[in-house]
């Protein structure tokens, strides 16, 4: 299995498919992954397969770590279009978070006053307010959410916690008209259970609760690298554009990654 752990604290910048150069940040563990998701599509690997390394940079770490990458990308002008939190799992994990965040939006301001600051969520905690506070400070708050179905998001997400489809939809009220949404669409096999979240009744209700949500913009995509769990399949472009096509009719800004 090929996994993808990234070794530093700031990295990049790399182009995005979704969000263009983006400076990526990392506040999980250098050597091993910390998520409360354990995705079948993860290009982290599984939980399990992790090395055991639990620390976390400390915020005066990170400040550090991401003003003398700015200034070394300032030097060389060079442009960055997103500083994009991400990283070896799930980035509101760290205890630090809205601190991080307001430092982030000082240094954003003070070298790259153009460029966005967006957080790759899987909506575990954006419940906690000042977890809420920070998201909703970013440029992109972009927050996943895989399937209508608890079902589904069991099978494909494997929460570490007890999760539902209605809890999240509760949770993302005070984000409406300010989020974007992600969604993965894939297709396969796991453990002997066919994996498909391109259904007629899967789209029907994701489409449904999308509107409902009523985000400022959905990003969906498919796989694009290896995955850990193996007899997974990437959807077309074209079966997305399909899928999307009723959103964009309705007026929302529906950008697809293949």
């Amino acid at each position: 299995m090929s996994t993808i752990l990234f070794d530093q604290i700031v990295f990049g910048p790399i182009h995005s498919r979704r969000l263009g150069s983006s400076l990526g940040v990392n506040l999980l563990p250098m050597n091993g992954k910390l998520c409360s998701f354990d995705c079948l599509y993860c290009e982290c690997g599984f939980n399990a397969d992790g090395k055991g390394d639990n620390r976390l940079p400390t915020l005066e770490e990170f400040c550090s770590a991401l003003e003398t990458k700015l200034k070394e990308i300032k030097g060389k002008n060079e442009r960055i279009d997103t500083i994009t939190f991400s990283g070896n799992g799930e980035p509101t994990i760290h205890p630090n978070f809205a601190s991080i965040i307001k430092e982030t939006l000082i240094l954003r301001r003070r070298h790259f006053p153009l460029a966005k600051v967006s957080v790759l969520t899987n909506g575990s905690r954006i419940h906690i307010p000042q977890i809420r506070e920070a998201l909703l400070s970013v440029d992109n708050a972009i927050i996943k959410l895989d399937s209508a179905f608890d079902s589904t998001v069991e099978q494909i997400d494997r929460p570490q916690y007890p999760y539902s489809v209605a809890d999240m939809k509760r949770n993302l009220e005070p984000y409406k008209g300010k989020f974007v949404l992600q969604t993965m669409f894939l297709k396969g096999v796991h453990d002997g259970v066919t994996i498909d979240n391109t259904t007629l009744k899967e789209v029907a209700a994701w489409r449904k609760i999308a509107i409902e949500l009523e985000p400022r913009e959905i990003m969906i995509y498919t796989i694009d690298r290896e995955t850990p769990a193996k007899n997974l399949s990437k959807v077309s472009v074209e079966e997305m554009e399909q899928i999307a096509a009723p959103l964009v009719s309705l007026g929302f800004k529906v950008t697809i990654s293949g």
